[in-house]
């Protein structure tokens, strides 16, 4: 392995193992569909998210970050605003409660009061339609990690990275943000390529619909 961003499970010396939701034409059609259904959704919600942001915390609407993709490519996550402007510098400053390669407080100052609900109700997750649509991401998928969770991996871990991430997966209907340990992430993720199907995507979607609704499980 060249790097922790670069790998594949060999079978042969002239074969690379590729995960059958990759080169799906199925899975792909449901991604471009439920993307533009997204995205249209996320743009009807903007305009008031953003007026009550600048009311709470003046700054830009939407948060862009550096996430690990497919094979450990980089590209950049959107979300809504939900922390304060300089939320990554005073990142040093929050305990992390989580076990493993993940960050997590579920009491983390420097969400805002619009944040706090945006996180709740999912609604921060939108602008990664966009992400779907552009094919970084899928709509079920793994949980897409930042660079310095992957640059500590093992070889068990980036098995995690031979799907697209998702904006919903199993971890998002087996506990959301109540998941606090990474190798039970792992485990989930790893469950989900072992199942996976067009058919188990649309099952997981239906279920990541009635857990938002529910408000179960997100801080």
């Amino acid at each position: 392995m060249n790097s922790p961003f670069s790998f594949a499970l060999t079978l042969s010396d002239n074969q690379r193992w590729v995960h059958p939701s990759v080169p799906s034409p199925a899975k792909r059609f449901l991604d471009i569909v439920g993307g533009l259904v997204g995205l249209a959704i996320t743009l009807l919600l903007a305009v008031p998210i953003a007026i009550a942001m600048q009311l709470d915390s003046p700054g830009p609407v939407l948060y862009g970050q550096i996430r690990c993709g497919l094979n450990g490519k980089k590209f950049r996550i959107w979300k809504f605003r939900s922390m304060i402007v300089n939320a990554e510098q005073q990142k040093h400053l929050v305990e992390n409660k989580a076990q493993g390669h993940i960050f997590k407080n579920d009491n983390d100052p420097r969400i805002t009061r619009v944040g706090a609900f945006l996180r709740r109700t999912s609604l921060d997750e939108f602008p990664q339609f966009w992400n779907v649509l552009t094919g970084d991401m899928s709509l079920v998928g793994t949980r897409p990690p930042t660079p310095d969770e992957v640059a500590n991996y093992n070889q068990k871990h980036c098995r995690r990275l031979l799907v697209k991430p998702g904006i919903t997966g199993e971890w998002q209907v087996r506990g959301r943000s109540n998941v606090s340990d990474f190798e039970r992430i792992v485990e989930m993720d790893l469950d989900y390529q072992r199942r996976w199907s067009v058919g188990y995507d649309i099952n997981l979607i239906l279920r990541t619909v009635f857990v938002v609704l529910a408000r179960k499980g997100a801080y």
